[in-house]
């Protein structure tokens, strides 16, 4: 069921992107935006739809949220990128936005997508005004200074730091990089319905940690080419991870850990939650 219903969030979003960037002027900076938004998992957006479907919420409220949080994603992977942050020449197997246009045109997708995403969450088939607005304001708490950017900006200061970072410091680090968005997205189905959003984002925070450490394992063991971008950077960059911290073994088992704590989360929904429960299960099996 999980897997199905990923591919089919994803293509329901792609459409949403396909409406929304198709009424935009055709540039190379809409252009870079919709090459940006193309592929990918669509993680965050499923979860987005899936918690909706939790509360019985109409998709066609909740796609909006969906292809919003893929926006932002999109554009924090626009900037991490670029030359000045990560360097990184090729994502989802294909050129980075920077290297088939410019560094500018980059720079300017990604800002442009970023203001996308919370045009998308406030838009009047979302809700309410009290909807929209929750939802504008804590995804900028979930991608700024308290979230996803200090997250990263945690990972820059860690290159230069005179010692490598502890197991505490690099969860915190990140909680915000990776976990802050996706707790984001698995809260809106219950934002959009009013109801109490603790469980979901207790099974996100576990979620997200899993993520990571996934991500740490398969930038050891991948395959780069199922990956569709470059391997091996971490340690070649001498930075401390969940592997490098805790070795490959225990790393996995941590990860399975957290699965369990996540999914154990959901258990107040009954079997309603179990397409969630597969994704979190899925989140330490993918192979990129």
């Amino acid at each position: 069921m999980f897997h199905e219903r990923l591919a089919q969030d994803a293509a329901l979003i792609q459409r949403s992107f396909d409406t929304v960037l198709g009424a935009l002027e055709p540039l190379d900076i809409t252009r870079a935006m919709a090459w940006t938004t193309e592929g990918g998992k669509r993680l965050r957006g499923f979860l987005v739809l899936e918690s909706a479907r939790l509360h019985d919420v109409d998709e066609a409220r909740a796609i909006w949220p969906a292809t919003a949080i893929e926006a932002l994603h999109a554009y924090s992977l626009v900037h991490d990128d670029l030359p000045c942050m990560d360097d990184d020449d090729l994502r989802r197997g294909r050129p980075t936005a920077h290297v088939k246009w410019d560094e500018g045109t980059a720079v300017l997708a990604g800002d442009a997508l970023h203001s996308l995403a919370f045009e998308l969450c406030t838009r009047p088939e979302v809700g309410t005004a009290e909807t929209r607005a929750t939802l504008a304001l804590t995804l900028a708490q979930a991608a700024g200074a308290r979230g996803m950017v200090l997250g990263q900006a945690l990972d820059i200061a860690a290159e230069t730091a005179p010692k490598p970072l502890t197991l505490d410091q690099i969860t915190r680090l990140q909680a915000g990089k990776t976990g802050a968005l996706i707790e984001w997205a698995a809260a809106a189905g219950a934002v959009l319905a009013g109801a109490d959003p603790d469980p979901l984002r207790q099974y996100a925070r576990a979620l997200g940690l899993a993520f990571q450490i996934a991500d740490d394992i398969l930038d050891v063991e991948g395959d780069a080419e199922k990956a569709g971008k470059r391997l091996q950077k971490d340690a070649g960059a001498g930075k401390a991870t969940f592997v490098s911290l805790l070795g490959l073994d225990a790393a996995k088992a941590r990860a399975r850990d957290l699965v369990d704590q996540g999914c154990a989360a959901l258990d107040g929904y009954g079997e309603r939650a179990g397409t969630l429960k597969e994704a979190a299960r899925f989140v330490i099996a993918r192979d990129n």
